[in-house]
């Protein structure tokens, strides 16, 4: 609900504000949605409240549910890669269904409803649609494919939601939305300033920033650096399945009878959040203004590489067990060296998912396209394109994301309007070039690789008996 009230004082603000700059709110023709991914609501069906607080994306209580679903594949297998075939994902505590069957498990008023039939369930952008439209009295109960394709029980091919990964979680068909495509008329808002306005697009947030950043042809990659930092690479209508740690997901699909476009996503659970544990954690910077200053003031890390696995690793380690370490610590390092090998650290996973894109689509990238919060932050830029060797062009617009949604929004009703300057075009970007060796980078990403053995396995790592017996005794 906190949710719904803060995007609801969002767009009051603004319109507010869109009048305040001399236009007119009657100049809105269509709205679009993009949204937190895999984050799961379940709500009533006769009351429209929740029944229990969302699980967002983040959230590793589920990971006992993963293994206990690792006990039920066939031969003792334990393989997390057993439903990929299927809906293109691995065995995680990140996606949707996991999240939904630890709720079926772990809470009763939940299980009771979805018995009974009553429960309804949707990612944010389902939950927020529902609202918009009017809650219980008409709302809708729909979602696009991209959302569809985080949830592991849509299937990658058919694009519909698919009986034997239901019957795997253990879930019931009743709770789930409709799937449509990315652009397409949903529901019209049912109340507020912008009450009658249709809804006309939905988009994962990153599948939005791959349409805001315009990389809608085969070959095209972007990078969005936010909370988490998330690379897609658009692989055309095919499907292409990866034998490297990254996820098979759906792009976009622009129309109801539109082609799909699927891409390789490969995720990193902490870029920015990074920065918020120095920050409230650690006390080592007061704002996110300071952090290109302060790592300006050295000229390296001093050899200091920190690995922010917080809540595991997610691509192409796809390691839960995985926990944070910095390695390399010495007198001479200060709090500004750390600062540097926190930038370093989102680089260097950037790294490790582009080098999986390669291997699987054996063509690599010439140029990388960025947005989100991080590439204000010039130094930061330097230090990815000096740590991937390849151009990083930054976007005009930081959050494409919302211009994906937009740009998908008016795709729907195109027809009916005639923009004066056609949102497919778009400008000159800025390009930022490596400036060392490729000696230099790949020694230190070898170091890098160093710090990721160091922090695999920590959670479930135990002494061997001897040195146990050892240090008990001592």
């Amino acid at each position: 609900m906190a949710i719904v009230n803060t995007v609801n004082e969002c767009i009051t603000g603004a319109c507010k504000k869109l009048v305040a700059v001399g236009g007119k709110v009657e100049e809105i023709i269509t709205i679009g949605i993009t949204n937190q991914r895999e984050s799961t609501v379940v709500w009533d069906r006769n009351s429209g409240q929740p029944l229990v607080n969302a699980i967002i994306w983040l959230d590793n209580r589920t990971t006992s549910t993963v293994e206990e679903l690792l006990e039920t594949i066939p031969n003792n297998a334990r393989n997390i890669n057993y439903l990929r075939p299927l809906c293109g994902l691995p065995l995680s505590p990140y996606f949707s269904g996991v999240k939904l069957r630890w709720l079926r498990d772990n809470v009763p008023v939940v299980s009771q409803a979805m018995e009974k039939g009553t429960a309804m369930f949707g990612t944010i952008d389902t939950w927020l649609m529902y609202n918009l439209t009017g809650g219980k009295d008409c709302g809708v109960h729909k979602t696009d494919v991209t959302n569809a394709s985080r949830t592991m029980l849509m299937n990658i091919e058919t694009l519909q939601w698919d009986a034997n990964l239901l019957k795997f979680f253990g879930l019931p068909k009743t709770i789930l939305p409709e799937i449509c495509s990315s652009s397409e008329f949903y529901g019209s808002i049912a109340q507020g300033v912008l009450q009658g306005i249709g809804i006309t697009s939905v988009l994962g947030d990153q599948q939005a920033a791959l349409v805001g950043q315009q990389c809608l042809a085969k070959g095209q990659a972007k990078a969005t650096y936010g909370t988490g930092c998330f690379l897609l690479y658009n692989t055309g209508p095919s499907i292409v399945h990866s034998t490297h740690g990254l996820l098979t997901t759906v792009g976009y699909q622009l129309g109801r009878k539109a082609v799909p476009f699927y891409a390789l996503e490969g995720s990193v659970s902490i870029a920015g959040a990074a920065f918020n544990w120095l920050r409230d954690n650690m006390n080592l910077i007061q704002n996110s203004g300071q952090i290109e200053t302060m790592a300006s003031t050295v000229d390296n890390s001093l050899d200091v590489y920190f690995v922010p696995a917080f809540n595991g690793l997610y691509a192409p380690y796809w390691n839960q067990d995985a926990r944070g370490v910095i390695c390399g610590l010495s007198e001479e390092t200060t709090s500004e060296h750390i600062v540097r090998a926190t930038l370093e650290a989102v680089c260097f996973q950037v790294r490790d998912i582009l080098d999986s894109m390669h291997k699987d689509c054996k063509i690599p990238l010439a140029k990388l396209m960025v947005d989100g919060g991080m590439t204000v932050n010039n130094l930061f830029l330097q230090l990815q394109s000096d740590l991937v060797g390849i151009q990083v062009l930054r976007a005009k617009i930081a959050e494409t994301t919302a211009l994906g949604a937009a740009m998908a929004a008016y795709k729907a009703v195109e027809n009916r309007y005639q923009m004066e300057a056609p949102l497919s075009k778009s400008g000159p970007r800025e390009a930022i070039k490596p400036s060392i060796s490729a000696t230099d980078r790949n020694l230190r990403y070898q170091k890098w690789k160093m710090a990721i053995d160091r922090s695999l396995n920590w959670e479930t790592s135990t002494l061997p008996q001897g040195e146990r017996e050892a240090f008990d005794g001592a």
